[in-house]
């Protein structure tokens, strides 16, 4: 792929590392030449100096010719207005924005920009690993909203319905392991202890399943 990174700090040099590692094309934009020093000592991609909002700039990275943007600078304002050029103007569809302090992340997210947020997932996660330490989170999708889940079904639970156990919350089944097989899982179907249960849930939804299995483990 050919991926343009916007923003040459601690997180663009990272990421423009991870994404040359893997053979793609990658050009990276900074209005600080000495940002290029975080680069990787191999790295040969296209290095541009200058302000992103510039299109002069975005032209010399190859913008036209892009697959995929990623603008992960320091400055909400800036990520919000090259990230709306880059899905809008120059219509690339797999555009991915920074989002620094929470309350521009509705401004981000009106310009149809995929968002991600360092401070809302690391509060999330943190959040979550309080509530929900007998839990294992395997997987986070967007911000932290949405989580899938593993879990072993204790012994007070078999026999019974996965319908009855995971309830009518914001918690879905994905999968259920039993004796080293998985299957799509029906709610209809009959637990057994010592499964393995993935299930795709809101931070409220787990929390009701948690609550819901300490009750009839107690």
């Amino acid at each position: 792929m050919k991926i343009i990174v916007i923003g040459c700090g601690r997180l663009g040099a990272e990421l423009v590392g991870r994404l040359y590692q893997r053979g793609h094309e990658v050009s990276v934009v900074d209005i600080l030449k000495s940002s290029f020093d975080k680069l990787p000592a191999d790295f040969a991609g296209r290095t541009n100096e200058g302000e992103a909002i510039n299109r002069e700039v975005l032209h010399r990275a190859g913008i036209e010719n892009a697959d995929a943007v990623a603008v992960v600078t320091d400055s909400d304002i800036t990520n919000a207005v090259v990230g709306h050029l880059a899905r809008h103007v120059y219509h690339i569809s797999n555009v991915v924005v920074r989002n620094h302090d929470p309350i521009y992340r509705p401004i981000l997210e009106a310009y149809d920009l995929q968002v991600i947020s360092a401070l809302s997932w690391g509060s999330q996660r943190i959040e979550e690993m309080i509530y929900h330490a007998d839990l294992e989170m395997i997987f986070s999708t967007g911000n932290g909203e949405v989580e899938i889940y593993e879990l072993s079904i204790p012994k007070e639970w078999d026999g019974r319905s996965l319908r009855e156990f995971i309830g009518e919350d914001a918690c879905l089944p994905v999968s259920l392991m039993h004796a080293g097989r998985s299957v799509l899982p029906t709610r209809e179907m009959l637990l057994a202890a010592g499964d393995f249960l993935y299930v795709s849930a809101t931070l409220d939804g787990v929390e009701a399943l948690r609550k819901r299995i300490f009750t009839a483990t107690r």
